[in-house]
C-alpha cells in the first residue's frame, strides 16, 4: 500500500485561483472596450465590470455549493466584442442597459420554455459560426494595425503572446496583457481619474427601443447561447458532469438583468475556463472539483474590486493597444467560429456573405451589422437552397439519382472555444446529453 497522501482541498483551491486569474486577465478588455463602445463613460464601465465579477461569483459559489458540481460560470465574451461592432445607439448608454436586460430576460425565457432554445437550434451552425466571426474580426485585426500604429507599445505585446502561446498557452494572454500594463505605465503619466481606486456602483434607468432589441439584444442572445452556454455544457459533459440546463439558464439570465441596470452586459456558462476546473488538473477526483469552481467564482468577488484601476490604466492608453491586448484574446474563437462557418460546402456561401456583412459595421435604421449579416445569410440560404430530391417510387420506377444540391444539416457542432481534449466526445452533435430535458447531474466522471 503505498505511503502518498491523496490530495486535499490545496489542489482544487489552486485551480480556481488560477481559472479566476486567466478569465479575468484574458478578456477583461474585451468587456471595458465594449461597454465604452456603446456609450459607458469611464466611472460607468468600470461599475459594469464589477457587478460582472459580483455576480458571476455569486452564480458560480451557489451553483457549485448546490450541484456539489465544477459549474464554472463567466461574462460573455464574444458578447462583449459584440458591442464593440454594434456601438452606439441613438438613445446612448441607457438603451444599451435596456438591451442587456432584454437580454436577460430572453436567458430566462429560454430556460423556462424550449421554444427560444429550438428557435436557437434552428438556426443554421455555420451562419451562426459566421456571424460570430464576423463581430470577432474587427477586434482581431486589432493586433495588427497596433503594431504599426504604436510599435514600440504593441510589438512587445504581440511577442510575449507569440512566445506563450508557444511554451504555455494557458498564460499567453496575460503575459501580454501584463506587458501592456507596463508600457502603458512607462509610456506617460495616467490621464485618468487614479483617486478612482474603488469602483463605485453607477445605476440607471434603462430605455427600450426596436433599433437596440434587434441590433444589440438578440444578436447578444444568439452569441451568448451559441458561443457560451451551449459550449460550456458540452465540456461539462466531456468530463462527465450533466447538470439541469434549466437551472443554469434561470439563475445567469436573472444574473443578467440584476446586473444589467449597473452595466453588466451577460452572464453566463464559461466555456474554455471550464475546462480548468472540470478537468483531472484540478483533482484526481472528480467528486472534488467543485471546490475549484466555488473557489473561482470567490476570486472573481475580490477581483472585482480592482475594476476601478484596471479602467483607470486602460483609459490612459490608446484605444488601438486595448484593442490589440482583446484581439489576441480572441484569435482562438475566431478560428473556432471561421472552422464551424466553413465546415459544410453547401453552406459555405451563405456562411461567408453572413461574415461579410455582420463584419461590415453597418447599422441601417440604428440594427447591428451582426443582425443583417445573420439576415443576409439565411435570404441566401432560402434562395438557393434546392429541394430535396423525390422519394423512389414503385418498384418499375428507375432508381433515383444522388441528389446534387446543398449538403443536408447535420447535427450542430460545437461553433466554438471548446477545449480540443472535450473535442472527440462531443463530434457527434451540438447538444450534450440532458442538454434540453436536464438529466441529472452527476458528481463522477
Amino acid at each position: 500500500m503505498s505511503g502518498e497522501r491523496p490530495p486535499g482541498a490545496v489542489q482544487p483551491v489552486l485551480a480556481g485561483v488560477v481559472t479566476s486569474i486567466v478569465g479575468f486577465a484574458s478578456s477583461f478588455a474585451v468587456v471595458l472596450a465594449g461597454l465604452r463602445a456603446v456609450g459607458a463613460s469611464q466611472d460607468q464601465a468600470a461599475s459594469g465590470l464589477l457587478v460582472l465579477c459580483v455576480t458571476m461569483g455569486v452564480t458560480a459559489i451557489v451553483l457549485g455549493l448546490w450541484w456539489r458540481m465544477p459549474v464554472s460560470i463567466a461574462w460573455s465574451t464574444p458578447g462583449a466584442a459584440l458591442l464593440v461592432s454594434a456601438g452606439r445607439h441613438g438613445g446612448g448608454y441607457r438603451e444599451a442597459l435596456g438591451a442587456f436586460l432584454v437580454t436577460g430576460l430572453l436567458i430566462v425565457l429560454a430556460g423556462m420554455s424550449g421554444l427560444l432554445g429550438r428557435w436557437l437550434h434552428a438556426i443554421p451552425v455555420p451562419l451562426a459560426g459566421a456571424m460570430l466571426a464576423g463581430v470577432l474580426l474587427p477586434l482581431c485585426l486589432a493586433p495588427v494595425q497596433a503594431v504599426v500604429r504604436f510599435p514600440a507599445q504593441a510589438v512587445p505585446v504581440v511577442l510575449t503572446w507569440l512566445v506563450l502561446n508557444r511554451l504555455s498557452r494557458r498564460w499567453a494572454v496575460p503575459a501580454a496583457l501584463a506587458v501592456a500594463i507596463a508600457a502603458i505605465t512607462l509610456s506617460g503619466p495616467w490621464t485618468a481619474h487614479v483617486s478612482r481606486f474603488w469602483p463605485v456602483l453607477t445605476v440607471q434607468a434603462p430605455a427600450f427601443s426596436a433599433g437596440t432589441f434587434v441590433g444589440i439584444a438578440v444578436p447578444l442572445f444568439i452569441v451568448t447561447m451559441a458561443s457560451q452556454n451551449v459550449p460550456g455544457m458540452s465540456v461539462l459533459a466531456g468530463y462527465g458532469y450533466r447538470p439541469a440546463l434549466r437551472p443554469i439558464l434561470l439563475s445567469t439570465g436573472a444574473a443578467t438583468m440584476i446586473g444589467a441596470p449597473f452595466g453588466g452586459h451577460a452572464v453566463n456558462l464559461a466555456a474554455i475556463t471550464a475546462a480548468l476546473v472540470a478537468g483531472p488538473d484540478a483533482h484526481p477526483d472528480p467528486r472534488r472539483r467543485w471546490i475549484a469552481s466555488v473557489t473561482a467564482g470567490g476570486c472573481y468577488l475580490g477581483l472585482g474590486l480592482s475594476a476601478g484601476v484596471a479602467v483607470s490604466l486602460i483609459a490612459s492608453a490608446p484605444p488601438l493597444i486595448v484593442e490589440a491586448v482583446a484581439g489576441l484574446a480572441l484569435l482562438g474563437a475566431l478560428g473556432s467560429a471561421v472552422q464551424a462557418a466553413v465546415a459544410d460546402p453547401g453552406q459555405r456561401d451563405a456562411a461567408i456573405i453572413t461574415l461579410v456583412v455582420s463584419a461590415s459595421g453597418i447599422a441601417p435604421f440604428g440594427i447591428g451589422a451582426a443582425f443583417w449579416g445573420l439576415l443576409a445569410g439565411l435570404g441566401f440560404r432560402a434562395l438557393y437552397r434546392r429541394p430535396a430530391s423525390p422519394a423512389p417510387g414503385p418498384a418499375t420506377s428507375p432508381p433515383a439519382e444522388p441528389s446534387t444540391g446543398p449538403a443536408p444539416e447535420h447535427p450542430a457542432a460545437v461553433p466554438a472555444e471548446i477545449p480540443a481534449e472535450t473535442a472527440a466526445g462531443e463530434r457527434a452533435g451540438l447538444r450534450p446529453a440532458g442538454l434540453d430535458t436536464g438529466a441529472p447531474g452527476r458528481g463522477d466522471a
